[in-house]
């Protein structure tokens, strides 16, 4: 039971976390630093690459009308395929990046150290861009993907690769990235969230792949629950995410990462997890 409530606790972090400017990546490490939980060898970094496909699948469940609706268009609407041209492009170099160099990114900077840097970084960051005039206040209702121009998803997918440092977080990365580039803050907001689906979406699935043969039978349950915990908790998230970012600013959310981050570094001081 108590492991159960472990896999539980993590589900609910990476649903909270994923699609926020916190870093899901960095808050599970330090979670699972801290919560230990019993998992077979191995299984522990399978289980949360495995949790994310709960959080893949809330975001095309939330979005699947239009979705669905853009994917019947493609062939016949230039607005659509502007769309999904500019998605590609945003996506490709964290992709490439991951390529080349995962294995070395896991083995260097996947420690709570880095996160806690990588948070506090991020957190001053995402304040001092919300404080640049050339920020767009974004009004109820001003959603508008027409202004995702290819220059602008090419500087989204650079910003993106940041990401692949655990605590920068994906979603702040490309959020900031849209905001630099000049979409208000909803739609830089929603376009990440798009974007996640095939970052996040194929980085998970190849990461399980090349992950699959640690994961032992007894754990399998863990994993379910984790994944469909998470996927209902970011389902909530986005959500709530898009009314917020209506009517206030990202500037909590950086006050809260150097917070977070502060926190991490007491603890790595104090001894409380040791570092991978």
């Amino acid at each position: 039971m108590i492991e159960l409530i472990k896999v539980i606790i993590l589900g609910i972090i990476e649903g909270v976390t994923e699609f926020l400017p916190v870093s899901s990546t960095g808050h599970l490490i330090v979670a699972t630093a801290i919560l230990q939980p019993n998992l077979s060898a191995g299984s522990i970094e399978t289980f949360e690459i495995f949790i994310q496909l709960g959080a893949v699948i809330a975001v095309v469940a939330f979005f699947w009308r239009d979705l669905l609706s853009k994917l019947r268009a493609l062939p016949t609407d230039p607005a659509v395929q502007r769309f999904a041209l500019a998605l590609f492009i945003a996506f490709l170099p964290a992709a490439v990046v991951g390529l080349v160099f995962r294995s070395a990114i896991k083995d260097l900077l996947f420690n709570p150290t880095v996160v806690a840097f990588s948070l506090i970084i991020g957190g001053i960051v995402l304040i001092v861009v919300e404080k640049l005039p050339s920020v767009r206040v974004t009004a109820a209702g001003t959603l508008d993907f027409s202004t995702v121009s290819l220059p602008r998803a090419v500087g989204i997918g650079l910003l993106q690769t940041l990401a692949l440092i655990p605590g920068v977080s994906r979603a702040a990365a490309s959020i900031i990235g849209g905001m630099l580039a000049g979409l208000n803050r909803e739609t830089a907001t929603a376009f990440s969230f798009y974007l996640a689906i095939p970052t996040l979406g194929l980085a998970t699935i190849f990461d399980l792949l090349l992950s699959l043969d640690e994961i032992q039978t007894g754990d399998v349950p863990y994993f379910i629950v984790g994944a469909v915990v998470a996927g209902i908790v970011a389902w909530i998230m986005i959500r709530w995410l898009l009314r917020y970012v209506a009517s206030h600013t990202y500037i909590p959310f950086g006050i809260y990462r150097i917070i977070a981050g502060g926190i991490v570094l007491v603890l790595v001081a104090l001894g409380i997890f040791s570092q991978q």
